[in-house]
Order: C-alpha cells, then sequence, then structure tokens
C-alpha cells in the first residue's frame, strides 16, 4: 500500500466485513465500504474539495466519518479530526449542526437533513453519487492526516499501521474495537488504518466486549489491548 486511497482500491472489494457497528447491528462489506468511500470523495469533490484542500471532520466513531476519512484521501485532502479546524469543508452529526460555524467552510452533516439550506445532508448526496474510484494519483509523502501544526504523510500512517499488523498479530480473522478518539492520530493508525490494512475489521463497539481486540489507553471490555503509546 502506497496511500491512504489503496486501502479502498477497487481490488479490495469483497464480501468480507470492513466495518461492523455493535450498537447498530450493522455491518459494512469491503465492497459497500469502499463504494461509499468513493462515493464521499465525489460528494466533497462537488463542495469545492480538490488536491491539497482541507476537510475537517467530527472525531465521531461512526462509518460516515471513517467513510469521508478515505473519500478526502482519494482526492489528496487531508483532514483534520477537528471541526474547529481551518478547512474548506466540516462535517459533523446534524444534532450538532449548530456548532459546525461554517464562516467561509462548507457545512455537511450526517444522520439526519440539516437546518439550515446552506449545509449539505451527507446521506443525502453520498448514495447518489457515482460508484466509481475518482481520479487522480497520489503521492505517499502528501499529507494525509493534520494534528494542529503536525502534518502527517500517507507513508508514515501506512507505515504506523504496518508495524501496529505486525505488533499485534492482526489479520484478515481480526476485529479490532476502537475505543480511542478519532481526534488522536494514534487512534486512527492503530484502530482504522491498522485493522483494514491487514483486511481485517473495524469495529465501533458499544459497552460490552466486541472484539478480540482494542484500541485505547483505558482499560477495555476486551482480552487484548493496543495501548496508543505503542504505536
Amino acid at each position: 500500500m502506497r496511500v491512504l486511497g489503496d486501502l479502498v482500491g477497487r481490488d479490495r472489494r469483497s464480501e468480507r466485513i470492513a466495518l461492523r457497528v455493535v450498537t447498530r447491528d450493522r455491518a459494512v462489506s469491503y465492497r459497500d465500504f469502499c463504494t461509499t468511500a468513493w462515493k464521499a470523495g465525489h460528494a466533497l469533490s462537488h463542495l469545492g474539495v480538490h488536491e491539497g484542500a482541507r476537510v475537517a471532520l467530527a472525531p465521531d466513531p461512526a462509518p460516515q466519518v471513517v467513510e469521508t476519512l478515505f473519500g478526502a484521501a482519494s482526492l489528496g485532502a487531508p483532514v483534520a479530526f477537528d471541526v474547529d479546524a481551518d478547512a474548506r469543508v466540516v462535517m459533523g452529526h446534524v444534532d450538532r449542526e449548530a456548532e459546525l460555524d461554517g464562516g467561509e467552510r462548507k457545512v455537511c452533516v450526517y444522520g439526519g437533513a440539516p437546518a439550515a439550506a446552506t449545509a449539505t445532508h451527507w446521506e443525502g448526496v453520498v448514495w447518489s453519487e457515482n460508484p466509481a474510484m475518482p481520479p487522480g494519483e497520489r503521492s505517499p509523502d502528501d499529507p494525509a492526516l493534520l494534528d494542529g501544526e503536525r502534518a502527517w504523510s500517507h507513508r508514515e500512517l501506512l507505515t504506523r499501521a504496518e508495524d501496529v499488523v505486525d505488533a499485534a498479530g492482526l489479520d484478515a480473522g481480526t476485529a479490532v474495537a476502537l475505543r480511542a478518539s478519532l481526534a488522536d492520530p494514534r487512534a486512527v493508525v492503530a484502530g482504522v488504518l491498522a485493522p483494514l490494512l491487514a483486511g481485517g475489521t473495524v469495529v465501533l463497539p458499544g459497552a460490552e466486549a466486541a472484539a478480540p481486540v482494542a484500541v485505547s489507553d483505558d482499560p477495555v471490555p476486551e482480552e487484548r489491548r493496543i495501548a496508543l503509546g505503542s504505536v
């Protein structure tokens, strides 16, 4: 894998489970996950996102947020998991629409239709988009994730994810519960990128144990834990 977009490449599509949402009893196949990420990329492009433009996402453990991360990556647009970040588009849950002060940013909400006519309804636009991978080549050294003034390149994120896969023994049969905030890049690496890189499953858990292993710095109900400090 060279760039994050490779994790949602055409050859990755299958009926294996990429994402499981425990509280909604929902499972998303790699086929559907990849296709929705592509559609999210097209939706972002219609909102003015292009290579080098920034996307601000709420650090919510939600499928729409994870899929939009890869949609932005496919366009070459770095993501900040911070709704206050300077960005072309800011996205969060519809219940917090009032907090997503757009200014010059375009506002996008998921989980329901927005109150403001100027805001975009994620589900409403993504599902009607072209189910094809956005065009263009990305460089491994381009920024993919922003953490304040720190920019993480595609190469650095994937290298760290490979290290997690090796150290934790993740494989295509492994599900990983994301119990750390996406606002921490190490949670993105260990809780999202690493399981997908291994061909496993990202689990958005509830209170009970939901996977063999979890990503967190706090005690977890899962049998094994990947501490953020080890990433």
